[in-house]
């Protein structure tokens, strides 16, 4: 089961994407430095690159958490990296309405984990006849996917992905089942989200923390298991993020990551 976009392709036998950007826009100059050492370093390890970044983080845990710039500066934003690294682009979508004018803009819109069961998103994202990246919700069991993915393919677009992200824990912690790999994958190609999956949502504090170390070692597993693709958000400075500071990589990090699952790849050809 493969997928096609941009001239590339994406499932087995295809090399392994990379989706990795910015957790949110904060502006345009991050976004550009960002997206350009994405694409060198993807092209160093042998992924096809995407440059992701949202235009509003709507599922915040505070109220007075930083956003983003919203939709509209946000895809212009959008639009000027791929303009300048000629990146395929993929940004969240979180309502309907959104979905046209996003699709005017990148090639994958992404459905969040929350919102996996959204009937009439997941029916207007499929309209686009954009390629749709959904990933699982934390609260759902591998199989489940099935009848979200079924949404978009019965609307008439076979374009799907699907994002393992973790599962709920108890009530503050994400584990990662790799038993789950081969029954995600047999519904669509399988991308890994090395970063969220790293994540303690949050508790009483309302901020998400997390440790970016384990992003590492949990790709590394997942790229042995079986999938097609990582998701990996970076930051030039993951401190001083305004958004999942406590889990995104730096450039060095990611390039750990890249190279160590490019080599785990190669082996298992």
């Amino acid at each position: 089961m493969t997928v096609q976009f941009s001239g590339q392709t994406v499932g087995p036998g295809a090399p392994p994407l990379l989706i990795s950007g910015n957790c949110v826009l904060e502006d345009l100059d991050m976004a550009l430095q960002t997206a350009h050492h994405i694409a060198e370093s993807a092209r160093r390890y042998g992924f096809n690159p995407v440059f992701k970044a949202s235009f509003d983080k709507a599922n915040r845990s505070r109220g007075d958490s930083f956003r983003g710039p919203g939709l509209e500066q946000g895809l212009k934003w959008l639009a000027e990296v791929g303009r300048q690294t000629g990146l395929p682009l993929l940004t969240d979508v979180h309502l309907p309405t959104q979905c046209d004018p996003v699709a005017e803009v990148v090639d994958i819109l992404q459905i969040p984990a929350f919102l996996c069961r959204q009937t009439d998103l997941l029916e207007a994202a499929a309209a686009t006849g954009r390629v749709i990246n959904v990933k699982k919700g934390q609260f759902l069991a591998p199989e489940a996917m099935k009848n979200a993915l079924g949404k978009i393919r019965d609307s008439g677009n076979d374009s799907v992905l699907v994002t393992e992200r973790g599962s709920c824990f108890g009530y503050g912690d994400l584990v990662v089942d790799y038993r789950g790999f081969a029954e995600l994958r047999a519904q669509a190609p399988l991308i890994f989200d090395a970063t969220h999956s790293a994540q303690r949502p949050a508790g009483a504090s309302g901020v998400t923390g997390g440790d970016r170390r384990l992003a590492l070692p949990l790709a590394r597993a997942a790229m042995a298991v079986g999938i097609d693709g990582i998701f990996a958000e970076v930051h030039p400075r993951p401190d001083e993020a305004r958004s999942d500071a406590a889990n995104a990589l730096d450039f060095d990090l990611l390039d750990q990551l890249l190279a160590s699952c490019s080599a785990i790849a190669e082996s298992l050809k």
